[in-house]
């Protein structure tokens, strides 16, 4: 998978570094995966969820919440946000 918007991953981590590990993860699994659906993601990361347009992937032992975009056909996936589990109970990423 081609992951777009890197920057967020970056941003995120210096606000929050104890993200910095669990976002790398993240990011290299991503990286190397061919995902064709949502059950392959979860092969993965078997805690990513559907939520309407966007897969939402739980980060650094439920902590932390990567929303994404993904494109399967172009194997492309567009990060909308991360944010910290507090912030995407408020409804911060909508």
């Amino acid at each position: 998978m081609r992951v777009l918007s890197r920057k967020a991953i970056r941003e995120f981590a210096q606000i929050h570094p104890e993200a910095i590990e669990p976002l790398a993860h993240w990011y290299l699994v991503t990286r190397r995966a061919s995902w064709s659906s949502l059950a392959d993601a979860r092969r993965d990361f078997r805690h990513a969820d559907g939520a309407g347009k966007y897969t939402v992937f739980n980060i650094g032992g439920n902590n932390f919440r990567l929303i994404a975009t993904i494109k399967y056909r172009w194997q492309v996936v567009y990060i909308r946000a991360i944010l910290t589990h507090a912030e995407y109970d408020k409804g911060a990423w909508l």
